[in-house]
């Protein structure tokens, strides 16, 4: 038999009994992607989740934090926009440098393979070769990279 009531609102969530029938209490709405099955915590009081999935978060309070938290751009959650632009620079060099290796005959393994990062021109002559090193010994290094 469920406990969901008859009249159903978007507001709804399951309900906990604990300490043997004598406490009821709101059941964490956090879903794991994984499994997909729900969490099994009470949610904290006027919240819909627990304190493991942000029910303790009260976000930014003043007008600079809320500001900060507008331009952080956080893709996944882990990592900003200026970082992965930063990561994607370096990973096309590398590719250039690999492509380098091949032409001048300094390396037999294979190619790596995947998706080539942006900002990848393909090197194939060792014109391009000298151009390439010759741009990168000119460059300043990258922000944040010593």
């Amino acid at each position: 038999m469920s406990s969901r009531p008859a009249s159903t609102t978007g507001n709804w969530l399951p309900r906990l009994v604990t300490a043997g029938g004598k406490i009821t209490c709101r059941q964490c709405s956090a879903k794991s992607k994984r499994s997909g099955l729900q969490c099994c915590r009470p949610a904290m009081s006027g919240k819909a989740v627990c304190n493991f999935h942000g029910g303790k978060s009260t976000g930014p309070r003043t007008q600079e934090g809320k500001y900060a938290s507008g331009a952080a751009h956080t893709k996944s959650g882990q990592y900003s926009r200026k970082a992965l632009d930063d990561h994607s620079k370096i990973l096309s060099r590398l590719r250039q440098l690999e492509d380098a290796m091949y032409i001048q005959g300094m390396t037999t393994l294979p190619r790596t393979s995947g998706r080539k990062p942006i900002g990848y021109v393909p090197i194939s002559t060792m014109r391009s070769v000298m151009f390439m090193l010759l741009d990168i010994s000119w460059n300043k290094p990258l922000q944040g990279r010593s």
